[in-house]
């Protein structure tokens, strides 16, 4: 997900370009299993100091659902705002030092490509469901052997009785 941006850092501030992605994005992340393209808008704004990147962005991942650990393809959604600085001068060509507290990821390169590959990673690891379920009534796994409980009832005993306090049922 590279662009090149030296038209738009030569352009005045408040100019604009638009982009169209549909991006295959299944190795982004070595813990994520993307499932769908990243399709959605992105737009580059020309600020005075660099270039503002806001965009819609969707995608699909695969996870285990919270309750039962089988595989779940869960929508996600990407909204994005990021501001980049150039790491070169357009006009005279030489280097800009990194800000303190500005991000490596938010930055061009030396021929003025904006690479939205990390900015995208960072916002889709946020995104994430906190708990997917694969069905809202989800019986999850039975404590004692661990079966799935969607698949039907594994006839084990779930009353766990603790021989500590049998003594009392005998009152």
């Amino acid at each position: 997900m590279r662009f090149n941006v030296a038209q738009l850092l030569k352009a005045a501030p408040g100019a604009s370009r638009e982009y169209e992605l549909d991006e295959d994005i299944t190795g982004i992340d070595q813990d994520l299993e993307v499932s769908a393209p990243l399709v959605g808008k992105v737009r580059f704004l020309r600020l005075g100091e660099g270039i503002l990147v806001t965009g819609q962005l969707r995608t699909r991942v695969r996870m285990p659902c919270r309750r039962c650990l089988t595989d779940v393809e869960a929508p996600v959604e990407l909204h994005l705002e990021e501001q980049f600085r150039p790491s070169i001068d357009i006009i005279s060509g030489r280097p800009i030092p990194l800000e303190d507290g500005q991000d490596e990821a938010a930055r061009t390169d030396e021929r003025h490509m904006l690479d939205l590959t990390e900015v995208v990673r960072q916002n889709l690891v946020l995104a994430l469901p906190v708990s997917p379920l694969c069905k809202t009534d989800c019986r999850g796994l039975c404590p004692v052997c661990g079966s799935n409980l969607n698949d039907g009832d594994c006839g084990c005993q779930r009353a766990v009785e603790d021989s500590r306090l049998s003594i009392l049922r005998d009152l």
